[in-house]
């Protein structure tokens, strides 16, 4: 959420920051509900006033043994129309708060221009994408084939876009998250947790999917929503809380399934992994200081690259332009995996800065060590590190050999018992 301050005092840059995303103004609408508001706010400041002089008056007119009635009806007038202004101002202050909620975040200087993710740019690539002596299967004709990968079965039980998976892929996605945590906590400095799963509405206001995801949400008939990220979890952690300054930053990994109706995406990546209604995901949460996000967003990034490169993938890392970079980022790099299956680079991460974005929707604040008074937000970051099913896709694509079997990467066979070849299993259901 933008600070209402700042609209007030630059509406013009903010409709300016909203062309950029190629959406259309909407300052002045802002400044007309805050006038009204702020209008309604003074005349019940200036009828409290004139209450309270009244008031006075009354006793000191009974003290002289006068007649009182006439202020006591001006006293009787004035508390009706307070009461009926005072319910026009929350109103208006929740109509305010609910317009707030609806505006993206302001980008950050360094996004690239662009109307649409063709103008995304490409910062860097690491590795080759192998040269195959034969024709590339993509993961869901490899899986089948193993016996291990079922997507018929799966959509009996639970319809479209679910997958079981068996035997030792089931270990190696197992393994692939393992990877990853043990990465993020021993090397780079992530603390693991185990958050919930099932979130309030409010949570989901905090960091940026309600209102304008509700529609790929899965809502419990308990009001409860099933967590679309764990993004959602580890953020609301800082929410309605004062941080140590001297503790910042503060570094979070979870691995847990992830819930999308995938509402907006009808008609895409319906075959295979790419895009299912439930998968899983180690995310990568940092809350710090404004002046150290950026340099946190740089990092973290980097984290998230180190998994593939254990993993021997190639990839690139992509700056999202104006046009394609999130609702509540202000900047976000993408890293895309080579998937020899499609012939092309797909999102296997999103790495973004939400400044203090999130934190003003979640009233999470910080003190400055060695300060006693006054707070301020927090900048919050959130990157996938990684999509552990699309790791999966990616491992099986680009280490698939001729008859189809799997070779594990050197960084998963720890996990996997020494297991160095995935080859096909018909014996299991």
């Amino acid at each position: 959420m933008l600070d209402l301050k700042w609209i007030r005092e630059n509406p013009d840059a903010l409709d300016a920051a909203l062309v950029r995303r190629g959406a259309g103004p909407v300052a002045a609408g802002v400044l007309d509900l805050d006038k009204r508001h702020r209008g309604i706010t003074t005349e019940l400041q200036t009828l409290q006033s004139r209450r309270n002089d009244v008031s006075k008056q009354i006793g000191g007119v009974k003290a002289k043994g006068g007649d009182a009635a006439p202020l006591m009806a001006e006293v009787t007038a004035i508390k009706d129309k307070m009461a009926a202004l005072e319910g026009q101002e929350k109103a208006l202050g929740e109509d305010m708060r609910a317009l707030l909620l609806t505006i993206p975040n302001i980008l950050h200087p360094a996004v690239p221009e662009g109307r649409d993710e063709s103008a995304n740019v490409v910062t860097r690539s690491w590795g080759t994408p192998r040269a195959f002596n034969f024709p590339a299967k993509d993961h869901g004709d490899l899986g089948a084939a193993l016996g291990l990968m079922d997507f018929d079965q799966a959509a009996v039980m639970s319809g479209a876009r679910f997958v079981v998976l068996k035997g030792a892929l089931a270990r190696l996605e197992r393994a692939i998250a393992q990877l990853m945590l043990d990465t993020h906590t021993t090397e780079n400095g992530y603390t693991e947790v185990n958050p919930p799963l099932l979130v309030r509405d409010v949570a989901l206001i905090g960091t940026g999917q309600l209102p304008k995801f509700g529609a790929d949400l899965f809502q419990t008939t308990a009001g409860l929503y099933l967590i679309p990220t764990s993004e959602v979890s580890l953020t609301n952690l800082a929410a309605e809380r004062i941080l140590d300054g001297a503790a910042l930053p503060l570094r979070m990994t979870a691995f847990t399934p992830c819930f999308r109706s995938e509402a907006g995406a009808a008609g895409r990546d319906t075959k295979g992994m790419i895009r299912n209604h439930q998968f899983e995901k180690v995310e990568l949460v940092s809350i710090t200081t404004p002046e150290e996000s950026e340099a946190e967003l740089e990092r973290m990034t980097k984290c998230a690259e180190g998994i593939l490169q254990k993993l021997e993938l190639p990839y690139r890392v992509m700056a999202l332009c104006a046009a394609d970079v999130g609702f509540g980022a202000n900047r976000t790099y993408d890293i895309e995996v080579w998937l020899p299956g499609q012939n092309t680079y797909r999102e296997i991460s999103s790495c973004s800065n939400t400044g203090d974005f999130q934190a003003r929707r979640m009233n999470a604040r910080y003190r400055a060590a060695g300060e006693t008074k006054g707070t301020r937000f927090v900048h919050t970051l959130n990157g996938s590190g990684l999509a552990v099913g699309r790791t999966l896709i990616a491992v099986l694509e680009n280490h698939q050999q001729p008859d189809g079997s799997i070779i594990v990467p050197k960084a998963l066979k720890p996990y996997m018992g020494g297991l160095d070849v995935i080859a096909p299993n018909p014996k299991i259901l």
